[in-house]
C-alpha cells in the first residue's frame, strides 16, 4: 500500500535515511517511490497501515503519514485517481465523524478556495458529522507548488496552480514534537560544544537505540547522545579524556553538582543512565569483546587545538611526581598528561574498537567533519563495517557528516576500496597531526587573503 510523508523542510540528506533506518527497526520492507529534496512530501510503499504506523512513531525529521488516496497535476486527475484507488472502501468510512484540512508548500489558497475545493469531493458520500477536533477521520489535501529555490520562503503568487496535488487519510503524527522538550535552551547542563536536540534524536534512530539495548559514547562531553539514545530505551554510558566535562561544576547556591547526571534526573531518565568514566579510546578499560549493541560519538576534530591522547611523548621522562609524599594520581582533581593524537590514527581506533566491541549487526553513527570540494575527505571505512549511509550537515566554510556503520557478521566483508585509506599519521605537531586542521586553516587563509585583496583593490 502507498503511503504520503510529510517532512520538515529541514536536514534533507537526513530525511530519507531516517525512515529507512526506522524501517529496518521494525522490520517492516519500505520501497521509496518518490522523494525530492526540494519538497516536504515522499510517497513509500510499505505492507500495511500497522507498519506505517511502526516506522512514523519514532521519526524526528518527518511530522506525519497519510494513506495515500490519490494525486494528479490537477484536480480532475486527483478525483479519478481516487476513484481508481480506494471506491471499494468509502462504504466503511461512511458514517465516521470527519474532517477536511487543506495545506499549500510554497503556496497561498483563500478561504473561499479552500471551501470549494472541500465540496469538491462530496463525491465520496461520507454521511457523519463534521468534527474539527478528534474526529473518526482526518482527510487532508496538499497542494505543492514547487519550491522556489532562487527564494525559498516566499509563496507563489495568487493565481498560479500546484504542481502536484495529494489527498490522503491520516495515519499518525511523528515524534518530531520531542524536539521541543530536549531543548539545549531548557537543558540544565551544557557546553558550546552540545550538540543540539534535533540531530542528537536523529542520530539515536541511525543506531537503532531501543529498549533492551546497550549504547555507548567514547567522547561523551556533556551526555547529549546518552540523553538521546536513553529517550528511545536504550541503556547508556560514556567516557570522555576530560572528566571535567561530564562532572560539571559544584552550583553551592542549588545544593548540587551539574553534570551529566543532572539531565537524566531533569528528564526522569536515571534509570537508563549507567554511567560515566575519565578515559581515552587507546587506553579504554573496557573488555576487548563485542558487547555493545551501539555505539554513537561525534569525536573532537582538533580545529581550535590539536587532538590529544593520554600519555608522553616520546623522549620526555615518566618521572613520578610525589606530593605530600603520595603519587600525584592520587590527589583530588588530578589531570594526567597527554601527548599530540593523530586524526588519521583517532579514526582507525575508532573503527577499529567497534570491530572489537559491536555485536553482530550492531550500529555505529559516527560524526565527522569535512568541508567543500577543495577539502573534500573520503569516509573511513573497514572491511568488518557495512557503510549503511552518509548524511550531509553543512555550514559556511565547511560541513560534517553523520556516518552509520553496521557490524558485519564474521566471514562477511565490505568492499573498502572507495574508502579512506586509514593509516596512522607521523608527526609531532597538531597541523602535523590533522589534515582536516591544516586544510581548514589553509582555505580559512585563503579566503581572508582573497577578500582582503579584493578590499584592497576596491580603496
Amino acid at each position: 500500500m502507498e503511503y504520503l510523508i510529510r517532512f520538515a523542510q529541514a536536514h534533507e540528506s537526513f530525511r530519507q535515511p531516517e525512515i529507512q533506518a526506522l524501517a529496518d527497526l521494525a522490520g517492516v520492507e519500505v520501497e521509496f517511490l518518490y522523494y525530492d529534496k526540494n519538497s516536504p512530501f515522499c510517497i513509500i510503499r510499505l505492507p500495511d497501515e500497522a507498519a506505517a504506523r511502526a516506522v512514523i512513531s519514532r521519526s524526528i525529521i518527518a511530522k506525519d503519514i497519510f494513506e495515500l488516496w490519490g494525486q494528479g497535476t490537477n484536480f480532475e486527475e486527483v478525483y479519478a485517481d481516487v476513484r481508481r484507488r480506494t471506491e471499494d472502501r468509502w462504504a466503511q468510512y461512511q458514517d465516521s465523524s470527519f474532517r477536511f484540512v487543506i495545506d499549500s508548500f510554497a503556496g497561498k489558497r483563500s478561504n473561499d478556495q479552500k471551501r470549494q475545493i472541500i465540496q469538491s469531493f462530496s463525491f465520496l458520500g461520507f454521511k457523519g458529522a463534521i468534527r474539527m477536533k478528534n474526529p473518526d477521520q482526518d482527510f487532508w489535501v496538499f497542494e505543492d507548488y514547487g519550491l522556489d529555490v532562487s527564494s525559498p520562503g516566499t509563496p507563489r503568487p495568487h493565481g498560479e496552480e500546484p504542481e502536484v496535488i495529494y489527498f490522503g487519510r491520516w495515519i499518525a503524527n511523528s515524534s518530531r514534537d520531542v524536539v521541543n522538550k530536549y531543548d539545549l535552551k531548557k537543558r540544565k547542563y551544557i557546553s558550546t560544544t552540545s550538540m543540539d536536540a534535533e540531530l542528537t534524536l536523529i542520530t539515536a534512530n541511525m543506531a537503532h537505540a531501543a529498549p533492551g539495548k546497550l549504547f555507548y559514547d567514547p567522547f561523551v562531553g556533556t551526555g547529549s547522545f546518552l540523553v538521546a539514545m536513553s529517550h528511545f530505551g536504550a541503556e547508556t554510558f560514556g567516557s570522555d579524556i576530560d572528566g571535567r566535562s561530564f562532572r560539571g561544576r559544584e552550583m553551592m547556591e542549588r545544593g548540587g553538582t551539574m553534570g551529566v547526571l543532572s539531565n537524566f534526573q531533569q528528564y526522569g531518565m536515571v534509570g537508563r543512565f549507567m554511567d560515566v568514566f575519565t578515559s581515552d579510546l587507546t587506553n579504554t578499560p573496557l573488555r576487548s569483546n563485542q558487547f555493545l549493541d551501539g555505539i554513537v560519538c561525534d569525536p573532537p576534530y582538533g580545529v581550535r587545538e590539536g587532538l590529544r591522547v593520554l600519555g608522553r611523548r616520546e623522549g620526555l621522562k615518566s618521572e613520578e611526581v610525589m606530593i605530600d609524599g603520595k603519587p600525584a594520581h592520587y590527589q583530588p582533581g588530578y589531570i594526567a598528561p597527554k601527548k599530540p593524537y593523530g586524526f588519521e590514527a583517532m579514526l582507525n581506533d575508532i573503527l577499529n574498537f567497534a570491530v572489537r566491541s559491536l555485536v553482530t549487526n550492531g550500529r555505529m553513527a559516527m560524526w565527522m567533519p569535512t568541508s567543500n570540494d577543495e577539502i573534500e575527505i573520503p569516509v573511513p571505512m573497514h572491511p568488518n563495517l557495512e557503510v549503511l549511509n552518509v548524511s550531509v550537515q553543512p555550514f559556511y566554510s565547511w560541513s560534517r557528516r553523520l556516518i552509520t556503520y553496521r557490524r558485519l557478521p564474521e566471514g562477511q566483508v565490505s568492499d573498502v576500496s572507495k574508502g579512506r585509506q586509514m593509516h596512522d599519521a607521523e608527526g609531532v605537531y597538531a597541523d602535523q597531526l590533522n589534515a582536516f586542521r591544516r586544510k581548514y586553516f589553509t582555505k580559512n587563509q585563503h579566503d581572508t587573503d582573497s577578500k582582503s585583496g579584493r578590499e584592497s583593490s576596491a580603496s
